[in-house]
C-alpha cells in the first residue's frame, strides 16, 4: 500500500508542481467555458484527457510509441494555445445545441500528447523491465487524475466567484482567461528548444 501512495503522490505532485504548470494551464484553458451546471461535459472532457494520456503512457513505457522529448515539449504548449484560441473565438456563442464531439476528439488527442510528456518523466523515475511498470504506471495515472480533479474544481470555483460576485459575464470570463493563457503560453513556444536545431 505504501508503494501505491508513493506513485500516486508522484503523479499528484507532478501535475501540481508550480514549476511545471503546462498541464494546469491546459486544464484551465479546457475548463474556461464551463460551469458546475456543465458537469457532464466537464466529466467527459477530463475523462477523455485522462484516457488519452494514460494510453500514451502505456504505449510509450512498453516501447510501442517513441517520440523525441523536445518535440513533445514543443507540442504541449501548442495544444494549450489551440485550446485557448478556440475558446477565445467561441466565447459567448451558444453551445446548447452543439455537440461536444469536436472538443472531445481534440481533447483525447491532446491527452495523448500530454501523456507522451508524462512518459518521459515516468521512465526516468522507474527504470527497469516494462512488465514491472504496469501497476506503478496506473498508480501514477491515478495521482494525475486526482490532481486534475483538484485543478478543475478550483477553476470552476474561481469561475463561479468571478461570474457571480464580480459580475463578469460568461463571455467576458472566457475572453479574459483565454487571452491570459495565450499570453502565458506564447513565450513557452517561442523559447522552445525545437527552434535551436
Amino acid at each position: 500500500m505504501s508503494e501505491f501512495w508513493m506513485y500516486f503522490n508522484i503523479g499528484l505532485k507532478h501535475v501540481l508542481d508550480i514549476n511545471a504548470y503546462d498541464h494546469v494551464l491546459f486544464l484551465i484553458a479546457l475548463m474556461v467555458p464551463y460551469a458546475f451546471k456543465d458537469w457532464k461535459n466537464v466529466f467527459v472532457l477530463v475523462s477523455l484527457f485522462t484516457l488519452g494520456h494514460t494510453l500514451a503512457l502505456l504505449l510509450s513505457v512498453y516501447g510501442v510509441v517513441q517520440i523525441q522529448a523536445s518535440l513533445v515539449e514543443f507540442l504541449i504548449p501548442i495544444t494549450i494555445l489551440i485550446t485557448a484560441i478556440f475558446h477565445l473565438f467561441t466565447a459567448g456563442k451558444s453551445s446548447k445545441n452543439e455537440s461536444i464531439t469536436f472538443v472531445a476528439i481534440v481533447t483525447l488527442f491532446f491527452g495523448i500528447i500530454h501523456g507522451l510528456g508524462f512518459s518521459n518523466y515516468f521512465k526516468t523515475i522507474l527504470p527497469g523491465n516494462a512488465s514491472d511498470k504496469l501497476l506503478p504506471l496506473l498508480e501514477f495515472a491515478l495521482g494525475i487524475e486526482a490532481a486534475q480533479i483538484i485543478v478543475v474544481l478550483i477553476v470552476l470555483i474561481i469561475s463561479y466567484v468571478v461570474q457571480t460576485f464580480f459580475r463578469f459575464s460568461k463571455r467576458d470570463w472566457a475572453l479574459v482567461m483565454s487571452a491570459f493563457i495565450i499570453g502565458v503560453v506564447l513565450p513557452m513556444i517561442i523559447e522552445s528548444e525545437i527552434w535551436n536545431r
